[in-house]
Order: structure tokens, then C-alpha cells, then sequence
């Protein structure tokens, strides 16, 4: 089979023939129909993210859909031909507190596809069927990829800023992570200021949903504030850069939602906290039960992001053109390796 392989770390991924996994006990593989690309996979492809020592070679890729095509012994729940999801979690302990409480997504023992294990940017993969998740008719397999990391990120994060009906939630950065939120918020009947640099992604925000488009700039927290202040913050911009207009915007006893990971540090003002009384936190990536949640409401409500089909020898320019290289144009949303073009 052929697979986008990391061989080094802060070099381009290569393309090869590589031989087809065999699934063992508890696994199964899966002949991938479509993988998006994601910016985890930039940082790991870039060394932003340290990897274990012996993990390459690795294949990438973390939001794929495909159908079993061999299943190993002792797997129950899946059938050959199943479509299914193959998402950022591999496995976890399954043990821990965070496991048994359902936060399995935060458990310290978990493995990743594209990470700890080979992943999705391959013809075939293989996959644990307690974290492999069914698939809804109704979804086409190229836009429901980057539900698999994308979208349940989001819908974590909409979940955690705890919004109401009425309330006013401003979305930070408004790629394919934001785009999901703002539907996200919409449903939970919030109303949403999309904050981004790209104007081009401000008309996409519109579009799927944005009362307010506002290019972030130093006036982005002073225009917040005089459209009523914000209940609830999200970030998905790798910027530090949007402190100072959170810090501006939030009502008190509003929530800041940070799903960016940007290096440099933010100055948190205790005097700010003291007076708004916010709530601050973190969101990752979401674990099975969001992911089925996340995939039952695109269903439902028809949720999708602009989406680009490439092949997978372009895996290397999404990358790029993720990471802002000069002379590549953006991805507005998500590009999406289609498995199935000739």
C-alpha cells in the first residue's frame, strides 16, 4: 500500500510502498476512503511536537474514515464492510480516573494515531475497534473527516464555554476548528462575533452562521465590548496576540475557552481576575462519547465545513499552506486526502 511516511523530523514526508498491516488480536483494518489534514500533523511533521524515541518511521493522519477490510480475533461490534472513523485516539489505559469518568482524551498512558501509532495517511490502517467509531449514513466520508479531530475539538470546546441560549460567544481564529464552532454555538442558541485576520475566512464565518465579522486588530476588544461584551471566549488563533482583546471582551464571570497551543505565554492580570471573575481552561480533543455526540448533530443538522479533496502526494503542500509558507494560498477549511480519485 502506499503511505505519507515521517522518516525525520523537519523534513517533508515521503511517499512510499509499504506493506499492508495485518490486524492482530482486538484489531481491525481499514481501507481508508478519506483523511483530513490537520494541524497537529504540522507540528509533528515540523518537530514542534516531540515524539517518543523508536516512533519513526510514522505514518501521520488522525481523521480518517475507511471500511474494514480484515478483522482480528476476538473483535465484536464491527462487520467487514462497516464504514468507520479512525480519530486522534488510538487507545488510552482504560483504567485511569479519566478514563472511567469518560476524559479519556486527557489520559496520561494514551496512544494517538500519527503520533504513538501508525496513522491515517495511508491506504490501509490499523485500528482499535473500542476507539474506532461508526460512521452515519448520512455523512459523505470527504466532508466528515475532519469531524474526527476538527469537529469534535470544537464541539468540546463549545461544550465547555457552558453557553445559553441569548449569550454572546466570540470565536478566535476561523479555519476549519472555528468554522465547526461557530455552528456549534449557533445550535446551542448563542449568538457569535467570528474574530480572524483573513477576510476571506470572516465571509466563510458569515456565511455558516457569524452575527459580527471582525478583522483582529488592536481596536478587536474595544469593538467587542461595544457590541455588548462576549460570555464566552474560544480560541483556535496560534496567536498570544488575542490576550489582550479576551481580556478586553469578556463579561464577568465569563468563560475563556484556549484550543490554539501557542509557545509564548499570555500576561494574566490578577486584578482583571479578581474583578471579572473568569473562568479559564483548556480544551483537547474530545473523547468517544463526544465523537459519536459531534457526528449525530452533523448528521442531523447538516454541519460541514468548505472542504478541499487532494491527493495524498499533496500532503506535504496542505501542510505547508497550513503553516503559512509565503507563495501557497490558505486553507479556507480542511484539506481532505481522497483515497478514492483515480
Amino acid at each position: 500500500m502506499r503511505a505519507a511516511r515521517l522518516r525525520r523530523q523537519g523534513e517533508a514526508l515521503v511517499i512510499e510502498e509499504t506493506a499492508e498491516p495485518v490486524p492482530g488480536p482486538g484489531q481491525m483494518l481499514v481501507r481508508l476512503e478519506a483523511c483530513g489534514v490537520c494541524h497537529t500533523d504540522l507540528h509533528i511533521r515540523d518537530g514542534d511536537e516531540q515524539l517518543a524515541n523508536g516512533t519513526l518511521p510514522l505514518t501521520l493522519g488522525h481523521e480518517g474514515i475507511g471500511r474494514v477490510t480484515a478483522l482480528g480475533a476476538g473483535v465484536t461490534g464491527f462487520a467487514l464492510g462497516d464504514r468507520v472513523g479512525v480519530p486522534w485516539l488510538h487507545d488510552t489505559c482504560m483504567t485511569c480516573r479519566d478514563c472511567l469518568t469518560g476524559h479519556e482524551s486527557v489520559c496520561a498512558d494514551q496512544r494517538a494515531h500519527g503520533m504513538h501509532v501508525d496513522g491515517a495517511f495511508a491506504e490501509s490502517v490499523l485500528v482499535d475497534p473500542t476507539f474506532a467509531v461508526p460512521i452515519p449514513d448520512e455523512l459523505d466520508s470527504l466532508e466528515a473527516a475532519p469531524l474526527l479531530c476538527a469537529g469534535v475539538t470544537a464541539y468540546g470546546a463549545v461544550r465547555k464555554a457552558t453557553l445559553e441560549p441569548g449569550q454572546t460567544c466570540v470565536i478566535f481564529g476561523c479555519g476549519g476548528l472555528g468554522q465547526y464552532a461557530i455552528q456549534f454555538a449557533r445550535l446551542a442558541g448563542a449568538r457569535v462575533i467570528a474574530v480572524d485576520r483573513d477576510a476571506g475566512r470572516l465571509r466563510e464565518a458569515r456565511a455558516l452562521g457569524a452575527e459580527e465579522a471582525l478583522v483582529s486588530d488592536a481596536g478587536t476588544g474595544a469593538a467587542i465590548r461595544a457590541l455588548g461584551g462576549a460570555d464566552a471566549c474560544i480560541n483556535f488563533a496560534p496567536s498570544p496576540a488575542i490576550w489582550p482583546a479576551v481580556e478586553a471582551a469578556l463579561n464577568p464571570r465569563g468563560r475563556f475557552v484556549s484550543v490554539a497551543m501557542p509557545h509564548e505565554p499570555v500576561a494574566l492580570s490578577l486584578v482583571w481576575l479578581t474583578w471579572v471573575t473568569p473562568v479559564i481552561t483548556g480544551s483537547s480533543v474530545g473523547g468517544r462519547q463526544e465523537l459519536r455526540d459531534t457526528l449525530a448533530l452533523a448528521a442531523e443538522h447538516g454541519l460541514s465545513i468548505p472542504i478541499e479533496p487532494i491527493r495524498l502526494e499533496e500532503a506535504n503542500t496542505a501542510l505547508d499552506r497550513l503553516a503559512g509558507k509565503p507563495g501557497l494560498a490558505p486553507v479556507r477549511g480542511r484539506a481532505v486526502i481522497d483515497f478514492t480519485a483515480g
